[in-house]
């Protein structure tokens, strides 16, 4: 089952695991693409969260998603495929649930759980995109790290006037306070930009603080009904996206708008925007727990001044 190289005949099935969050189905786009591009013919399974299905398939790189929320068995997926493709992480859990589809071929970084299995060392140091390209470098197969954008989904109406918002974080420590997003969109509303505020279901409560803080309409609030691509459309009209280190960030990066995000306890150099698009990460350079349940020191160092400077900065070279 180990896989030293590219397969010597093409893979009819191919089950890729990355059952994780937006922001790391968007950073495996160029990776899947390589696959799709070495595998014209396979059928291209991604083993992932339903509710980036659509999103998944505005790739042009996968067939279908198989509902995986997290790590486990891989319920749904066809037993024996050509290949497997850990895009997950670097294992064991991983490894085991692909391993457990007894495929001919299993492409993953290597563990010493797993010794039977041949692959290249995880590198901590690699931002995520260049991470899984790396991977597919490693077994032969072509991967372009830029290979990030996203066309605008159809049918959805025009936004190209707007700032968007996002206050939420998939963290506490990944999120800059609700009071200091509402001073910048009142300010950015003064200064004649319509901005809406966006969030998830779970971030309702968050949205609405921003918005009546900054006295924002109630037409402010995104709704979180209308789907991911509407979302994907929306970020795709603006004219700047402001949000922390989080999923939708990285939709800007595939869809070439504008952005300023805020980092704090990981690095821009590991998660940070890639790809065409004006983007400023700002950071104070300090390392933490992305999953600490309080906001990190570091990105509470980043003040509403530079937030603003940097989106004012940022809509003046804006077409």
């Amino acid at each position: 089952m180990a896989l030293t190289r590219s397969p010597a005949h093409d893979p009819r099935t191919i089950v890729v695991l990355r059952a994780l969050g937006l922001g790391d189905l968007l950073t495996g786009i160029p990776a899947l693409r390589g696959l799709r591009r070495r595998y014209p013919a396979a059928r291209l399974l991604l083993a992932a969260p339903r509710q980036y299905r659509e999103l998944a398939l505005l790739s042009g790189a996968v067939d279908d998603v198989i509902d995986t929320p997290g790590l486990g068995p891989i319920a749904d997926a066809p037993q024996e495929p050509d290949l497997a493709v850990n895009l997950h992480g670097r294992g064991p859990q991983s490894i085991a649930a692909l391993a457990a589809l007894r495929p001919a071929m299993l492409l993953t970084h290597h563990h010493d759980d797993h010794p039977d299995l041949a692959g290249p060392p995880w590198r901590p140091d690699l931002h995520e995109v260049d991470r899984w390209c790396a991977l597919l470098h490693w077994t032969g197969i072509d991967c372009r790290a830029d290979d990030l954008a996203l066309d605008r989904p159809e049918g959805f109406a025009d936004h190209s006037d707007v700032v968007v918002i996002h206050p939420g974080a998939g963290a506490p420590a990944r999120q800059w306070p609700a009071p200091r997003y509402a001073e910048v969109a009142a300010a950015l509303t003064e200064e004649g930009c319509r901005v809406v505020v966006t969030g998830s279901a779970a971030e309702a409560d968050l949205v609405d603080e921003v918005v009546s803080r900054a006295g924002l309409p109630p037409s402010a609030v995104w709704p979180p009904s209308a789907g991911l691509p509407a979302l994907v459309a929306l970020i795709s009209d603006a004219r700047l996206l402001i949000c922390g280190d989080t999923g939708v960030g990285h939709l800007a990066t595939a869809t070439g708008t504008s952005s300023v995000l805020l980092f704090g306890p990981t690095p821009p150099k590991l998660w940070g925007p890639r790809g065409d698009g004006r983007h400023v990460a700002l950071w104070a350079g300090d390392c933490g727990d992305p999953h600490a349940e309080t906001p990190d020191p570091g990105l509470l160092l980043l003040s509403v001044p530079r937030v603003l400077d940097a989106a004012r900065s940022t809509l003046a070279g804006c077409p």
